[in-house]
């Protein structure tokens, strides 16, 4: 009666450290699908950032009346609000300008979301008639 017993299954202790393993496991699982997740959100915003810089470099050319000096306004994109900052400076030669267009989350204090700088030629002078 008292002989050796074969019982075949896990012990308590054993289910015990397998859940904690899979409980850490899934931990890390959240996070990174987390991190993912806000990744996604930055890199969208910087896309949308960088489309309003590219037009309002285009808006600048069509326009054709560059005036050296900054400006700041709001360049929003849907519902991510933009602050666009343009600084246009001469060169020194005269014939060029450099514009310089920053792209900034105006609802945090962050660094620029995009920056764009290209240099645009002087509009021809229009002659009289």
């Amino acid at each position: 009666m008292g002989g050796p017993r074969n019982e075949q299954g896990f012990t308590l202790i054993e289910v015990l450290v397998a859940l904690a393993i899979i409980a850490v496991a899934m931990a890390a699982a959240v996070r990174v699908a987390g991190l993912m997740t806000q990744s996604n959100g930055l890199l969208r915003d910087k896309s949308m950032a960088l489309l309003a810089a590219q037009s309002r470099l285009a808006e600048l050319r069509l326009e054709g009346r560059l005036s050296p000096g900054k400006k700041v306004f709001e360049c929003d994109q849907g519902r991510l609000k933009l602050r666009c900052e343009q600084v246009i400076t001469a060169s020194t030669d005269g014939r060029l300008f450099r514009v310089n267009v920053q792209v900034l989350d105006s609802t945090r204090e962050a660094p620029p979301l995009a920056r764009l700088e290209t240099l645009l030629a002087r509009p021809p002078l229009k002659a009289a008639l």
